[in-house]
Parts: structure tokens; sequence; C-alpha cells
């Protein structure tokens, strides 16, 4: 019996083939361990707490609770791989650094991903809109008002940068 499958796939905006994983391993471990992208944090292990959020194809996905054999084909973003062309920080990120909307900075990535994910899918999210995505993920520290309003500002950050 095999315990090992090959790969090809997107991460970050590099192609990548004829990668050979345990079929075993979750995308979170791959990412931290083979990869070196840390920023994806894990921490329930059960994809219930939205701290390892990635982008797979334009969606959400708990990183921890995806087998990274579900990857193949497939384009994958990280917090790495979130910056600009020029190096400067995302909408959504700058709008959370300046806003301060984090404490710990555990479940930030997660949630960073998370709302970039929503503001690709949805450019102009209502407040409500806003809550209902980032109640997919814990956060212990922040009381979810300053990343609400840093969604807003990001929202409001793409829209002018489009303009």
């Amino acid at each position: 019996m095999k315990n090992t499958t090959t790969l090809s796939f997107i991460l970050n905006s590099k192609e990548y083939e004829s990668i050979e994983v345990p079929t075993c391993v979750t995308l979170g471990d791959l990412l931290r361990e083979e990869f070196g992208l840390r920023g994806t944090n894990l921490s329930c292990n059960q994809g219930v707490c939205g701290s390892c959020t990635v982008i797979i194809d334009g969606n959400p996905i708990a990183a921890c609770h995806t087998f990274a054999f579900e990857i193949d084909g497939k384009n994958i973003r990280t917090i790495e791989g979130l910056e600009c062309a020029d190096g400067s920080l995302d909408p959504v990120q700058e709008s959370f650094a300046e806003l301060s909307a984090f404490q710990c900075g555990y479940c930030t990535p997660g949630m960073i991903m998370l709302s970039r994910a929503l503001l690709d899918q949805n450019p102009n999210p209502s407040e409500e809109l806003i809550k209902e995505w980032i109640s997919s993920n814990i956060c212990r520290c922040t009381g979810y008002a300053m990343i609400i309003e840093a969604v807003q500002l990001a929202a409001k950050k793409i829209k002018e940068s489009e303009a």
C-alpha cells in the first residue's frame, strides 16, 4: 500500500509540480513543516477556531481539517502570500494594523485570510455579512468590533484603489 501521493498545485503564486507528500498529512502541517509557512496557526485541529484559515480557489478553508491530497490542482493562498506585488501590505493587513484589530495576534492571520476571501467575493459587504463571516473564526481577545471596522476600512481602501 502506497503511503504517499503526488501533487501539483499553486501556492502563493508559485507553481509546484510532482510534490510527494504522505497521504495522512494535513494542509496545515504541510504548509508549516514542508514549506516553512508558519503564519498559518494551528490551534484546535478540528476546523472550528479558524486560526488556520487559508484561501483555496477563492474560498476560506481550515488548513488543519484539510488533507494535503485535497489541494491537487488547486490554488492556495496563505497569509505569507497576501502582500501586494510591490511588497506592500494587502489592504486587509493594512487596515488590521491601522485599527489595531488584534490583541494577542494568534487568530489574526486566519481572520485576515477570511476577511480577504469575503472582500474578494463581495467587495462591499454589509456589517451583518461581515459579522456572519467572521463568526466562523474565534477570537478570544478583541470582542470583534475592531475586526469588523478593519474589514469595513479595507473594503473602502480597495474601492478607492480601483477608482
